[in-house]
């Protein structure tokens, strides 16, 4: 039987529970990345968004990557990216994410950007630039791609998927039914169809989604998701908690416990989606190098 949720309040204080008290690292190695980044001019969602998974994640040799600006044009309730008119992308990131990728010894890159719908391709071309030039400087690399929706252009993903990427991320982050509140600008069925369209246009690229839970959403909403992302062939999910960046940010509706996320775990797999990680503190690139060495399953 599946645990039943129950309510935790933390009103007033909004004090995380225990197994979401983590602390950032403070080791050598760690500052020696952070400093090598600042140096390249670079940014990764791992420190702004102050992923409490940073550390393990630097030492394990995995680090996501943000291109294109850090201003975003939309305003998802949950993200800590600001909105705004961004600039033009710059054209020197690729060979500066490449430089950065030697320094490190990172074996497994995710490169994510923010929402570009101020450009005809919603960025395509420019992921697809950074993408092939880390294959070409740094043969036997792992590249994944955590993109946006594009705006249903299929042209456009076609693009980064012709790029040499290894897996393909979007995340459908939350049930539909909190999409106009959380998601505004995003279309729940579009970006299913994106995930679709990978296995569609290059069966050999993996494809990837993830989940942020605890913004209000049910049990039965979840678990139709799960479906949805089963049936279209999602081969790898990411499902961890809602951690609001600020006051002003989408408030938390509850913390689920580790029990729950892992019999949620299990759903997604009965499901259908064969590699799957769910826990509090999983984001989206979590052992991100560890799904990459697990064989691909066949698309059906």
């Amino acid at each position: 039987m599946l645990h039943q949720p129950q309510p935790i309040s933390f009103a007033g204080t909004r004090r995380k529970p225990p197994w979401l008290r983590v602390r950032l690292p403070q080791d050598r190695r760690f500052a020696d990345l952070s400093k090598a980044l600042r140096g390249l001019g670079l940014s990764t969602v791992c420190q702004s968004a102050r992923c409490p998974n940073i550390g393990e994640c630097f030492s394990n040799g995995t680090a996501t990557f943000l291109i294109l600006g850090e201003i975003c044009t939309r305003g998802c309730a949950f993200c800590n990216i600001p909105s705004g008119r961004p600039g033009p992308p710059s054209p020197d990131e690729p060979e500066r994410i490449s430089r950065a990728v030697g320094q490190m010894g990172i074996c497994h890159a995710v490169i994510t950007s923010v929402t570009r719908d101020d450009l005809p391709d919603g960025g395509a071309d420019h992921f697809a630039r950074v993408i092939s030039r880390l294959k070409s400087d740094h043969p036997g690399l792992c590249v994944e791609a955590l993109v946006p929706d594009f705006q249903g252009d299929r042209q456009a993903l076609a693009m980064v998927l012709e790029s040499g990427v290894d897996i393909l991320n979007h995340n459908v982050e939350t049930v539909p039914e909190l999409y106009a509140s959380v998601r505004p600008g995003a279309v729940y069925r579009r970006s299913l169809e994106l995930v679709d369209s990978v296995r569609l246009l290059a069966p050999e690229v993996r494809p990837k989604s993830g989940l942020i839970l605890g913004l209000g959403e049910t049990r039965s909403q979840v678990a139709h998701v799960l479906e949805d992302l089963a049936r279209i062939g999602c081969q790898i999910l990411t499902m961890g908690q809602y951690l609001p960046p600020s006051s002003k940010h989408y408030p938390v509706d509850r913390f689920l416990p580790p029990e729950e996320f892992e019999e949620l775990g299990q759903l997604a797999r009965k499901a259908g989606i064969p590699v799957v990680f769910s826990a509090p503190l999983v984001r989206s690139s979590y052992h991100a190098a560890e799904v990459a060495a697990i064989p691909n399953e066949p698309c059906s």
